[in-house]
């Protein structure tokens, strides 16, 4: 067999078994998984300075790994300087291997380098099992450089999973080591 990520490798020896138990699965294939991480930014100020959208779009590839995607304005609104079919942003959507690499330096490295950090909110649920978080600052992780970024934007990210309920959804991103504040649930 070839390479195989260590957070995959991870969930299926520890978190599968560790969430069995707690949720009285029936079967392995009730256990939640992360099916896709999705990576947004959007570009406010794209409107003036198109370069804004290029160094987004080239930022958010080095970051996940993978092409990033241009998101379009789908109508014009006279009050943002916005006009239809206008580039406004980036997003990748991470699946299979590249989401478990992205996941691993999120959670090992970009997250630790966070000022201040405590630990990520605990209540971004979405009532389906689907945690989004926001970051402030593109700049934690390692992939970008310093010298080269000329804006300090941030990026929303959101993991969707096969969890039924918000309790399943945080015990799986929890046994995969996501660091929330409240760690005494």
């Amino acid at each position: 067999m070839g390479y195989q990520p260590r957070l995959k490798e991870h969930y299926q020896k520890n978190v599968v078994p560790a969430l069995q138990e707690q949720f009285k699965y029936g079967s392995i294939m009730e256990v939640p998984k992360i099916e896709k991480i999705c990576i947004n930014q959007g570009v406010g100020m794209a409107t003036q300075d198109k370069k804004l959208v290029d160094n987004a779009l080239s930022e958010m590839s080095m970051i996940a790994g993978q092409k990033a995607v241009p998101t379009i304005a789908k109508k014009s609104v006279s009050n943002f300087k916005l006009r239809e079919k206008m580039t406004i942003g980036a997003r990748v959507t991470l699946r299979r291997d590249q989401m478990y690499e992205f996941l691993d330096r999120l959670i090992t490295v970009a997250l630790p380098r966070v000022r201040d950090f405590r630990g990520i909110n605990d209540k971004s649920f979405d009532g389906r099992g689907n945690y989004s978080m926001g970051i402030t600052e593109q700049i934690i992780f390692p992939e970008i450089d310093l010298d080269k970024v000329n804006k300090i934007t941030g990026l929303d990210i959101t993991f969707v999973t096969s969890a039924k309920t918000d309790a399943e959804a945080m015990a799986l991103l929890k046994g995969m080591g996501m660091p929330f504040k409240n760690q005494n649930n």
